[in-house]
């Protein structure tokens, strides 16, 4: 694997409870430059344990992982993570929770606010920049964290089922938003989730994960979109091999959960 693959992990597991639980066995992967590559598979696969690996927050049981030819040795100004639950800062507005991080970096006051003003535009939050987190929508409050975590700017964006806790309409609406973010700033992007739609939506590569423990069922790239980005999820639902890369996702879904249960 090479500098086209700024995250590389070889041959990483991970066991909990002494050993007695693997999550991870034996993972080898390299995540490809400027794409987004989606984690998918059943609850208990270890796609997040894996996600969460690669942010530094946990460390492997063996193996290694590394960014941009450096080993991982916790988190990094390299990578950047937005989590399902909100991640705001009660006491202060939209703005200064984007301010917030690139302060601790120490980034300069002008380029602060013209960084701030950028990513509170990006994600449709301008009119809401004065508004504290009790005010805003849970949708709203994952914008921000976005925008917080863009504005740090990491060379790799890692999503950890951003938009579980939102309703359909709302996912559907950040899902659009994601896509052109991704567009416009040009990100290495992991991203975990449970929803096959959004997987194909979003990710130019699929990583499906087999139930625990969790290892490389498929890795699948999304040929059939030609390495086009749908700013409207409807038009990818009429395009040729959208359904076949549906109903074979699905069926290897049931496949895991089918072993699990017998």
């Amino acid at each position: 694997m090479t500098m086209a693959h700024p995250i590389v992990v070889e041959r990483v597991s991970k066991t909990f409870l002494n050993g007695a639980v693997t999550a991870l066995d034996e993972i080898n992967l390299g995540i490809e430059k400027n794409k987004v590559t989606a984690f998918i598979g059943p609850s208990g696969c270890g796609k997040t344990t894996l996600l969460r690996l690669i942010a530094g927050l946990e460390y492997p049981t063996r193996g290694r992982i590394m960014s941009y030819g450096k080993p991982i040795v916790g988190p990094g100004p390299d990578r950047g993570m937005v989590f399902q639950a909100y991640t705001s800062f009660p006491w202060l507005t939209t703005l200064q929770n984007i301010q917030h991080g690139m302060k601790i970096q120490g980034v300069e006051k002008a380029e602060l606010e013209s960084r701030a003003e950028h990513f509170l535009d990006l994600v449709h939050l301008t009119k809401f920049a004065d508004s504290y987190p009790s005010e805003l929508s849970g949708g709203m409050k994952q914008r921000v964290a976005i925008a917080r975590t863009l504005a740090q700017d990491p060379q790799l964006l890692l999503l950890d089922e951003p938009f579980g806790a939102l309703d359909a309409q709302v996912t559907w609406e950040m899902e659009e938003m994601v896509i052109e973010i991704i567009q416009r700033e040009s990100k290495t992007v992991i991203l975990v989730t449970h929803d096959i739609q959004e997987a194909i939506y979003l990710a130019d590569r699929i990583i499906f994960f087999t139930k625990q423990p969790g290892r490389i069922k498929a890795d699948i790239a999304m040929e059939f979109k030609d390495g086009q980005r749908f700013s409207k999820k409807e038009d990818l639902f009429s395009r040729n091999g959208y359904l076949d890369m549906e109903k074979m996702l699905y069926a290897m879904m049931r496949e895991e959960i089918r072993e699990v249960s017998h």
